[in-house]
């Protein structure tokens, strides 16, 4: 046996051992296109900016379908730029109607700049390489893979490199005509716009118009053009070619005939949902107090621990920790660690409310970050947090680090009824030390209210486990029963948990 596992070790490091990135192109600073007056959305949303002077509006998206028709009439509607980033981009329905869209974008003369995470879109590199062959697209992937396929040259690379694939960018924007955005937790994949008939997302994004719009496509540019993002085209070059192209068309109009009947697409229908909210029909908060909040691109460089390159964490964890009356927190990926966990505790001894909402373990995709928080609920329910864990929608097989479906992926919190975030930032050490983050922090008192209404909801018994800490150890309470382990997750959903808890692995959760 020591001899096969030799042997494939060997056989990884051959395979990725002569995978070394090629040097990225010298490429001129390229910068959003500024906001202009020329377009029916201009226009619309011009008019909403004027009537709120020096603010930006904000509406907290909470449908899966609600977004998926944002993205898409956004996209319509764009008459000079589309930027979209993004962690994950699905072949699926909602994947494939929102690539046809952005290449509809481009053949009506809109500018397109994708940038991706390239630790999902290397699976896909050759339906983004031809779609890079368009005139008016650009595909940019951050952090990306030497070898641009094969699963074997793949775990070589990984083994060889691992320092440096292991940071991955899990930002997400949509940014129409530097006008409305779209930021928050959401990929693109059937799952996050309710869509998928297995398991669907529990996720938030906010919609935003004003000030704030420049300050996403500010972000973004910093990240298109920083030393990390390369273009498609420099790492395969032979891919990128108009019989890709032709060929990545045909293929999107033969699944989007397939789906004309699909909940999504009928969804679209008459629907006017961006003028809707625009003109101040469908309910939208304006602020001045807000910020756009992301990490240094840099930060994937990291060679140690950089306090000024964590920008989303050294934002939120002082924000959650000036709490006075209550501190709202949801996290899928709950792993706070020992400071955090301390820091949590000693807020919630001093007669502030602190709630959690994260995923159980049956309702957790990758059970190994259950694993690492599952450290930290005891100390926290002694300390006086008070902790809720989701139920799963539906069954879900859990592995140790993939992603097959879960049932919350919101990161969102709220402060004093008064504060709230919403972005890709997970409270735990991969958001904080590996990955980059995003999202954006408001101070408006109805938005923050909102947001611990949507977690009021989630944490009934319907949905979600109270767990509570008594003589007997932890229990989970739905109020109709009460459990004394992990409720309904399966053996080997357990015996991961177990694995890494015991292997002390946080610092990659």
């Amino acid at each position: 046996m020591t001899y096969w596992r030799a042997l494939l070790f060997a056989t990884l490091i051959a395979l990725g051992g002569c995978a070394q990135l090629p040097p990225r192109p010298p490429l001129p600073i390229d910068t959003a296109v500024p906001a202009a007056e020329q377009s029916a959305l201009d226009r619309r949303i011009g008019r909403a900016e004027a009537a709120h002077p020096g603010e930006s509006g904000f509406r907290l998206v909470s449908d899966g379908s609600e977004a998926f028709v944002l993205l898409m009439q956004s996209a319509r509607l764009a008459v000079r730029s589309l930027d979209v980033q993004t962690y994950i981009w699905r072949t699926d329905l909602t994947g494939n109607h929102l690539g046809q869209v952005l290449l509809e974008a481009a053949d009506r003369g809109v500018r397109v700049r994708l940038l991706l995470d390239d630790l999902d879109a290397r699976a896909k590199n050759d339906g983004f390489a031809a779609l890079a062959a368009h005139p008016n697209v650009e595909v940019r992937l951050f952090n990306p893979w030497a070898t641009r396929s094969g699963i074997f040259r793949k775990l070589g690379e990984g083994a060889l490199d691992f320092e440096r694939i292991n940071r991955r960018m899990h930002n997400k924007s949509w940014i129409a005509d530097n006008r409305i955005a779209i930021v928050g937790g959401r990929n693109v994949g059937d799952e996050y716009f309710a869509a998928d008939g297995e398991m669907n997302f529990v996720d938030l994004d906010f919609a935003m118009v004003g000030p704030v719009v420049r300050d996403a496509s500010a972000t973004f540019d910093r990240y298109w053009n920083s030393e990390f993002a390369y273009p498609i085209e420099s790492l395969d070059p032979d891919s990128v070619t108009d019989a890709a192209l032709a060929g990545l068309r045909a293929a999107m109009a033969r699944r989007a005939a397939e789906a004309r009947d699909s909940r999504q697409v009928l969804a679209l229908r008459g629907s006017h949902l961006v003028r809707r909210m625009v003109a101040g029909y469908l309910p939208m908060q304006w602020s001045s107090n807000y910020r756009f909040v992301a990490d240094d691109p840099a930060k994937v460089a990291m060679s140690r621990r950089d306090g000024k390159r964590t920008h989303v964490g050294a934002t939120l964890v002082p924000m959650l920790l000036a709490a006075r009356e209550r501190a709202s927190i949801v996290s899928p990926y709950f792993v706070p660690g020992e400071e955090v966990t301390a820091d949590l505790v000693r807020l919630a001894g001093s007669k502030t409310s602190v709630r959690v909402l994260t995923n159980s373990l049956v309702a957790n995709d990758v059970a190994a970050v259950h694993g690492g928080y599952s450290r930290y609920r005891e100390p926290l329910l002694r300390g006086g947090v008070q902790i809720w864990e989701l139920k799963p929608a539906g069954a879900v097989e859990a592995s140790a680090f993939g992603s097959s479906g879960a049932s919350l992926h919101t990161k969102a919190f709220a402060v004093d009824g008064r504060k709230l975030f919403v972005g890709s930032y997970n409270l735990d050490p991969r958001s904080t030390w590996l990955n980059c983050e995003q999202g954006v922090l408001v101070e408006n008192a109805v938005l923050a209210e909102e947001l611990e209404r949507l977690f009021d909801a989630h944490t009934r018994g319907r949905h979600a486990w109270r767990v509570s800490l008594g003589d007997d150890g932890l229990a989970w309470s739905d109020g109709v029963e009460t459990l004394y382990r992990d409720p309904k997750a399966s053996l080997w959903q357990r015996f991961q948990a177990w694995a890494t808890r015991l292997l002390h692995l946080d610092a990659q959760l």
